[in-house]
């Protein structure tokens, strides 16, 4: 991998380590609710099992994609970017916010982008 696709795969993994904070251990806090405009602080505390389970899947794509770079494997960095490039449409779609899509999707589309053409 270039230097560029690792520095881009990393700041995937670490976009997603950042989420896994959010949703598992600030999804209740000023902060969680704040960045997913939660109703209010009880609705964040009726559905923070939720978001917790959704933040260890975003540690799962971290870990990935960490492994990927560790390893040096192009086609397990290229499996887990398109993993994230679904789940950010699949996020956007389903919560109608297109900003989803352009801070999950649009970073592992640009990496995946630099080892498709490099």
């Amino acid at each position: 991998m270039s230097t560029l696709t690792i520095v881009l795969v990393v700041f995937v993994a670490i976009e997603h380590l950042y989420f896994l904070i959010l949703e598992m251990f600030l999804w209740t806090k000023p902060k969680g609710i704040k960045t997913f405009g939660l109703k209010s602080k009880t609705f964040a505390e009726e559905t923070k099992v939720l978001a917790a389970n959704q933040g260890l899947y975003n540690g799962f794509l971290s870990v990935g994609l960490l492994y990927a770079v560790i390893q040096n494997d192009v086609k397990t960095a290229i499996l887990f970017l398109i993993f994230v490039t679904l789940a950010g449409i699949y996020g956007s779609y389903s919560t109608k916010k297109i900003r989803l899509f352009y801070v999950q999707g649009i970073p592992a589309i640009i990496a995946l982008m630099t080892i498709l053409f490099n």
